[in-house]
């Protein structure tokens, strides 16, 4: 019953875009179909709620965690404080961290191993329809804005239809071989990362963000991306931190999941690229520390120095 709820107003959702870009655009765009229209949407409005503040998150980043530089050669230490306490025992964690120049491995963790990735698989299905999607110049915005609401906001029913729009999870894994992604390193059952059955290793998440950056589409995928402190699933967390509006990201979420994978400024690396995922189902917390924990990990990238 729910998933025919979920079908129902996926294409109930898809078919109201369709309307509207008729209405707005006055045209259509080919994306590898006939007719295939892309909606002119806008952002949502952003959350009212108060940010979250890190500091006060539990459990506590160490305190010689929390200020100053860090060394490249110190992270692995400064990451394993944090994810080897006693909370996170049955917890399996996997990261991947990249700097872009100097092209380097800064940090590495079973990244090679599957873990559910939840919403992280949107990265999927976006990064392929932008290879398989054809639009006008006057179109951008529209398809900007249709891609904003399912990275940056992780609209569900929006990565469902887009899947279905371009021929589904087939299309993907063809879309991601020509760009050099081993369809071996993933399994995508759904669009919007809902099933459980998705698996994903971070090292091919980190792939994926480093090929989207010369890849057709790369502005539209990385301005899609939710950032530090300001807007979708990011816009409570890192407030007033020294990486606020520093990481483009996308967030994943399920009951003993937790998930972010993105873009990080940094003066002295260009962008370090990251994708952190950890697998815990004995959580009681409703996630709040897996995702604290994961803050405090990317505020180590914030503080790294090349020296």
């Amino acid at each position: 019953m729910k998933r025919r709820t979920l079908k129902r107003r996926t294409w109930l959702g898809f078919a109201a875009a369709f309307l509207i870009s008729l209405l707005l655009t006055g045209g259509f765009v080919d994306i590898g179909k006939p007719n295939a229209a892309i909606a002119q949407i806008t952002s949502r409005p952003p959350t009212s709620r108060p940010p979250i503040d890190i500091t006060r998150l539990r459990p506590a980043a160490p305190a010689n965690l929390m200020a100053g530089s860090l060394c490249a050669n110190n992270l692995a230490t400064a990451i394993e404080q944090i994810i080897k306490r006693p909370l996170f025992a049955t917890a399996r964690w996997g990261i991947e961290v990249e700097s872009v120049s100097p092209p380097a491995t800064l940090y590495s963790r079973d990244a090679g191993n599957f873990l559910v990735p939840a919403s992280n698989v949107k990265l999927l299905t976006t990064s392929a329809a932008l290879q398989m999607l054809y639009y006008s110049p006057q179109q951008q915005p529209a398809v900007a804005a249709r891609f904003g609401i399912i990275n940056r906001d992780s609209d569900n029913d929006y990565a469902e239809a887009l899947l279905n729009e371009i021929g589904g999870t087939e299309s993907v894994k063809s879309a991601l071989t020509s760009l050099g992604i081993d369809s071996r390193t993933y399994r995508q059952i759904d669009g919007s990362g809902l099933s459980r059955s998705n698996l994903a290793e971070p090292s091919m998440i980190v792939k994926l963000l480093k090929v989207m950056q010369s890849a057709r589409g790369s502005d539209l995928f990385y301005n899609s991306l939710a950032v530090a402190g300001v807007n979708g699933t990011l816009a409570r967390r890192f407030v007033n931190t020294p990486v606020q509006g520093k990481v483009h990201g996308k967030t994943g979420t399920l009951n003993g999941v937790r998930a972010l994978s993105g873009y990080l400024d940094h003066p002295d690396y260009d962008k370090i690229l990251f994708s952190i995922m950890v697998n815990q189902s004995d959580q009681g917390d409703d996630g709040e520390s897996l995702k604290a924990a994961i803050d405090q990990v990317v505020l180590q990238l914030g503080r790294l120095k090349n020296c």
